[in-house]
């Protein structure tokens, strides 16, 4: 059974409804709807991301710089051309990527990387967009480019809502969470750490974002006090945008996202500080600051997120779906409204699971992918009997 601590409802900067009170994660669980996996494509180095083309194709993003084709069920052998130098190491690289809304009429493709700068000896998170023409990428331009420096905690989650407005997500950078919380980059607008942004599709920044005209806060910021969120994603029948993102030691959260809120990284939160297991955080609630709808204690690196909305699973319609890279597993969250009633694992122990998306044909496809760099695979959920092919998983 899910454990639902008491929640402490905070005044924002805009008027809202407040949020329901946080979930913790329960233990595994079998999954109760049958389903078949089958291999889409192999061969892929660090897959992070994927988008589907009209007409069928796919992009896939792999971390050390390449653009990759899967049409009719193969992966092209050569990469897309006009993909910008990205710094790869470490957690660093070619990281999400997006179609513009109107991308049948513009052909507008969006991708997110780790940017080197000051002469590649440290990078920042940047966005580019170029036209998708002839399998190439075209008139290549960069539309953001974070005020932030670090070795990691990119972010870089991208994604539109139903007003053509993009939200690119940057993580904390790994600033340490030491002495007087309050200070952390993370709680200091004056920068893009831990934060969501919000601009125009072109990169303008909109005048009704909830920090423009405040002095020494940066006008691209929608929310602050998050750590590294790497799963972005609206609710496309209430236009809900849901985040999830990495806690230290435990405490992963997933995230209702509302302007001008602050998320809490590092003055509040549900890990402890790796290794020794000490505490970060002097309490888990301040006023002021939001709760999560749902945490995991242990971490299960949550990585991708998903609303699913097709007919394939018609029981699961509603659900959020929450890759895990340390938990090697699929979390299935059935909601109630904005409050998650239950949890579910799927694909528990096939690998680190870095994406996870809905295909217009309505299945669900998940990326998969080695840390040390060994070709792995996209995959794809289908509902068990339908006469698709693949391996049945079994149901209770």
């Amino acid at each position: 059974m899910i454990r639902t601590p008491t929640a402490l409802l905070t005044a924002g900067f805009l008027l809202a409804p407040a949020l329901p009170a946080c979930s913790q994660a329960t233990e595994p669980s079998a999954p109760t709807t049958g389903f078949r996996v089958v291999t889409v494509a192999e061969e892929l180095v660090n897959p992070w991301a994927m988008a589907f083309v009209p007409g069928g194709d796919m992009l896939v993003t792999e971390r050390p710089g390449r653009l990759r084709i899967i049409r009719d069920g193969k992966l092209l052998s050569g990469p897309v051309p006009g993909v910008p130098a990205v710094f790869a190491r470490g957690q660093g690289g070619l990281m999400d990527v997006v179609l513009h809304p109107d991308f049948a009429a513009n052909r507008l493709v969006y991708l997110s990387f780790s940017k080197p700068v000051d002469g590649g000896s440290e990078s920042t998170t940047a966005v580019v967009r170029g036209r998708f023409e002839g399998d190439r990428l075209l008139d290549v331009e960069e539309i953001f480019e974070a005020v932030s420096r670090g070795n990691g905690h990119y972010g870089s989650r991208l994604a539109f809502d139903r007003d053509g407005f993009l939200f690119i997500t940057v993580g904390d950078r790994q600033a340490p969470p030491r002495g007087d919380l309050e200070a952390h980059p993370a709680q200091d607008l004056s920068n893009h750490h831990g934060t969501t942004i919000r601009l125009h599709d072109d990169g303008r920044v909109p005048a009704d974002n909830p920090f423009v005209g405040r002095a020494g806060a940066r006008p691209e910021i929608w929310s602050y006090g998050h750590r590294n969120a790497q799963g972005l994603a609206f609710d496309p029948e209430t236009g809900d945008l849901w985040l999830n993102e990495h806690g230290p030691q435990g405490g992963d959260e997933l995230n209702l996202v509302l302007p001008g809120r602050n998320y809490g990284w590092p003055v509040i939160g549900y890990g402890v500080n790796y290794g020794s297991g000490s505490p970060i955080h002097e309490s888990t609630h301040q006023e002021g600051m939001e709760q999560p709808v749902h945490y995991w204690v242990p971490s299960i690196a949550t990585c991708g997120l998903l609303v699913y909305t097709g007919d394939r699973f018609p029981e699961w319609k509603g659900n959020v779906f929450v890759g895990g890279l340390a938990g090697q597993q699929l979390a299935r969250l059935t909601m109630d409204g904005t409050g998650v009633v239950s949890e579910e694992t799927l694909l528990a122990g096939r690998g680190r699971i870095r994406d996870v998306r809905q295909g217009p044909d309505g299945f669900i496809y998940v990326s998969i992918e080695d840390r040390g760099g060994a070709p792995t695979p996209i995959i794809r959920l289908e509902p068990a009997g339908d006469g698709s092919g693949g391996v049945p998983l079994p149901t209770p």
